[in-house]
């Protein structure tokens, strides 16, 4: 069973001033996006429109967070050469930085010294933190929360040390 999308969207939704998302994984295997990877492994190009089932839901979601005064930030630590799965990633970040999000990306090198958590994670208002985790297999497994000081506090630490040596998507290549 994964999280549903409808409950992330009641999160953000919750959410008044800020979204963050730190993702540290080379690859997923994230349900219904399977075929759409394969198909920009087979056609060399990305779903960029953000009207399409893949991507109108998320657009929304983020689009509603942004037009309220929501700062969504993604920041992605990548091993490069960047895996096929990366540059899907990057291929189609075009959308949510068109739904408002903010994407910076920092090579793995260059993330030695940074306190990391050991999972993705998105922080909430730097209340909330949700814990994406997966499989060896990039399958995502389950979520959990926690809203610890000390663990948000580090989630918060880990972001902006991220943020802050991220190079903005528009700056980055694959």
């Amino acid at each position: 069973m994964t999280q549903s999308v409808e409950s992330f969207g009641e999160l953000l939704k919750e959410t008044r001033h800020s979204a963050v998302h730190l993702e540290m994984r080379d690859s997923y295997a994230v349900s219904g996006e399977a075929d759409d990877f394969e198909e920009w492994k087979r056609a060399g190009f990305a779903n960029t429109d953000p009207g399409s089932p893949y991507w109108a839901l998320w657009v929304d979601l983020v689009s509603e967070a942004v037009g309220r005064g929501v700062v969504m930030r993604r920041a992605r630590i990548v091993s490069e050469p960047v895996t096929d799965y990366i540059r899907f990633e990057h291929a189609g970040t075009t959308v949510v930085i068109g739904a408002g999000e903010q994407v910076r990306w920092l090579p793995r090198r260059r993330a030695s010294d940074i306190a990391l958590p050991g999972n993705d994670f998105w922080l909430f208002d730097d209340r909330l933190v949700q814990f994406n985790v997966f499989g060896g297999d990039s399958r995502w497994m389950h979520t959990d929360f926690t809203e610890d000081p000390a663990v948000v506090k580090l989630c918060a630490s880990a972001f902006e040390s991220v943020w802050e040596r991220g190079i903005p998507h528009e700056q980055y290549t694959v």
